[in-house]
């Protein structure tokens, strides 16, 4: 409250035209709106929980995606470095995780859309070149599809990756069973299995059929421990 108390402050003291002689005025007779302090307070506290490398870049994309109804580049909680990037691309599964809420509910989106809230976030446009290269992404894409190819970006293998998509997508409260939908498992599973051209179909097939009672059980729902079990067949 105190830290918000002098920014209004600040803000009131240099709006004040000292060339031309007018009088000073004190914070009190300045009339301050009153969400002013609340949006002041969220704004810090969203900037400090997300870290932004160019934080008036990335405010600017906060205050407008506030001003249009939009859900704000912002991240959850306050991320350590993520050891498990194959190098490091900049995104981490919280960033990724922000990129999901805003453009996962347009189900198809724009490459043009991607990139602006790609670079909204500070992230490395080159990288998100390789990732529109990889999935072979023009025009109007499946957020889903380019959302999979990234989290493979910041996986070892495909069993990883398959792992943070259910960590991503589930409505179970962190550290809960992750459990996803095992129909988008399971599509978004066969799109980046296929992407590598010399995988053998059976392989991914064996893994589909052993988790298939797993599934049925479970009444159309897959989580982690299920291809993460010694008897599951390898997803690769």
């Amino acid at each position: 409250a105190s830290t918000t108390k002098i920014i209004i402050q600040g803000l009131a003291m240099s709006g004040e035209n000292k060339d031309n002689g007018d009088p000073y005025y004190c914070s009190e007779q300045i009339q301050i709106p009153p969400p002013l302090p609340d949006i002041l307070k969220q704004f810090t506290k969203s900037a400090i929980r997300t870290q932004p490398p160019d934080v008036l870049a990335w405010a600017a994309a906060y205050f407008r995606a506030m001003a249009d109804g939009e859900t704000p580049p912002v991240k959850e909680r306050l991320e350590m470095a993520t050891a498990t990037q194959k190098t490091d691309t900049g995104l981490t599964p919280g960033l990724l995780r922000v990129l999901n809420k805003q453009l996962g509910p347009k189900k198809q989106v724009e490459v043009s859309d991607i990139t602006e809230k790609w670079k909204a976030l500070n992230l490395p446009e080159e990288r998100l070149q390789e990732l529109f290269q990889i999935g072979d992404f023009t025009g109007k894409v499946e957020w889903l599809k380019f959302f999979a190819v990234a989290c493979a970006s910041l996986c070892s293998d495909l069993t990883g990756t398959m792992k943070l998509i259910c960590e991503q997508l589930t409505a179970d409260p962190e550290g809960g069973p992750a459990r996803v939908n095992f129909d988008t498992w399971k599509r978004l599973y066969t799109y980046l299995y296929q992407l590598n051209s010399e995988a053998d179909p059976q392989v991914m097939e064996a893994a589909l059929g052993y988790l298939a009672s797993d599934v049925e059980r479970q009444k159309g729902v897959i989580q982690p421990r299920n291809f993460l079990h010694q008897d599951c067949p390898p997803l690769q």
